[in-house]
């Protein structure tokens, strides 16, 4: 069997692709056509069938969740849906299963795949091209502040079911130990300096985010959060924005959640009028104060931490190699500023 993490991304392409071809039986789609959406970690192909028919079919990265965490996210998916909150539909497998971990061709692991209605619309943008239609800026983000705060009246109300199991993006989990996304202070390509600031800026981040969850603890700002609303999760047809991807769903703050949808929007001309479109909208289904408000830096330099986790733990990446100094210089600018106020 040829080595997987040898092969270029075109080579691990089709190898996933091979992949995705034999789980089809899974759901008697075999003999569709696949073609690549996107590659990053997990691997999202569209199903087209003969009929015409189309779907996304989603290979995860091996070792991410394990099954009783990604059966959680599907059943908080299908509970948002519940909630009339527009998320794609799962499409069962023949057994009725939400899911199916395989092992096939020269895939060395085995992988969970599922399998996902199609949705339509168009990705309002991604994090390496961000938003440029100026003239939409204030109602996409009015809507988007609105589907967020709707994501987290559910979660807030709603009771997980038995045996519910997702990460949690908490102190440790941000700038603890072992952080969920790693341990970013010890990124390579940080110089000394740069170093001695994001571990100072650390040090002050956990310390502050124990302070504010103490302070609040009894206050409901705290849930599940789909932990990646940012443009390249949004698709946009009219009105209309349906939020995917909840891969990093997990349980955090919601200003947390408010911090990863501006995050990449910092810097751009339209930041102000975003900023406010979307505490606008969000203001609309759900009390955001301006207390809270003045605590939105904390959670901009815990966002921008894990970012540098991101990079550090996934080096071999060309988004990673792309992106780091971008991160790098966006975190010591926010740590900076942190620390001075």
């Amino acid at each position: 069997m040829t080595d997987f993490y040898t092969m270029d991304e075109q080579g691990q392409v089709a190898a996933l692709k091979q992949f995705s071809e034999i789980s089809l039986s899974h759901w008697k789609l075999e003999g569709s056509r696949l073609s690549l959406i996107k590659y990053r970690e997990n691997a999202v192909f569209e199903v087209l069938t003969s009929e015409k028919k189309r779907y996304a079919l989603r290979i995860h990265r091996s070792g991410y969740h394990s099954d009783e965490e990604l059966d959680s996210e599907l059943r908080w998916m299908k509970a948002l849906q519940e909630a009339a909150i527009d998320v794609p539909n799962v499409v069962p497998t023949i057994d009725g299963n939400l899911f199916v971990s395989l092992s096939a061709g020269d895939v060395p692991e085995p992988r969970q795949v599922d399998l996902f209605e199609w949705v339509n619309g168009k990705q309002l943008g991604s994090i390496e091209h961000s938003l440029k239609d100026v003239g939409q800026v204030r109602k996409t983000f009015e809507i988007i502040g609105q589907l967020a705060a709707r994501v987290h009246n559910q979660a807030v109300k709603w009771k997980a079911p038995p045996n519910f199991i997702r990460h949690r993006w908490d102190v440790d989990g941000l700038v603890g130990p072992d952080p969920f996304w790693g341990r970013f202070w010890e990124l390579s390509v940080l110089t000394d300096d740069q170093r001695e600031l994001v571990l100072r800026a650390r040090n002050r981040v956990e310390k502050d985010l124990s302070d504010y969850a103490e302070k609040y603890r009894d206050k409901p700002y705290f849930s599940l959060i789909h932990a990646d609303l940012v443009a390249e999760n949004l698709l946009v047809e009219g009105d209309t924005v349906r939020l995917i991807d909840f891969d990093d769903a997990g349980f955090g703050w919601h200003l947390f959640e408010l911090a990863t949808i501006l995050y990449f929007e910092q810097g751009e001309d339209y930041y102000e009028e975003a900023s406010s479109a979307l505490i606008n909208g969000y203001r609309m289904e759900r009390d955001l104060s301006d207390e809270q408000l003045r605590y939105m830096p904390l959670f901009f330099l815990a966002r921008s931490f894990t970012y540098l986790g991101w990079v550090h733990t996934r080096p071999e990446t060309q988004t990673a190699k792309e992106l780091a100094p971008m991160l790098v210089e966006k975190c010591c600018n926010l740590a900076d500023a942190y620390l001075t106020n």
